[in-house]
């Protein structure tokens, strides 16, 4: 049955992002950057796009990277899960802070 499970986790899509907002119980707001190019100008533009993602013990921050999967829809907006937490935000202490 397991490999059955893994099977339909690899059809669905995945997109890497950051963190925006994390405000939220059990969900964060992912920013995902994708590089498209224009069809007449062959110019590169850069677009963002916001998707609310299920975070379930909370663990991700805002500034982190993550993937996020397709999932069934779990509420009006939110069609995605946080998979894993790729890069933690590093905090660098304030030069007050350190003195």
């Amino acid at each position: 049955m397991e490999a059955m499970g893994e099977k339909k986790d690899e059809n669905r899509k995945r997109l890497i992002g950051v963190v925006v907002r994390d405000k939220m119980e059990k969900t964060v707001v992912v920013e995902v950057e994708r590089v498209l190019k224009h069809s007449k100008y062959h110019k590169y533009l850069k677009t963002k796009t916001t998707c609310k993602a299920h975070d379930e013990e909370n663990k991700a921050k805002v500034g982190d990277k993550v993937l996020i999967m397709e999932t069934r829809p779990l509420s009006k907006e939110k069609r995605w899960v946080v998979k894993e937490i790729i890069t933690k935000k590093v905090v660098v202490p304030e030069a007050s802070e350190v003195v």
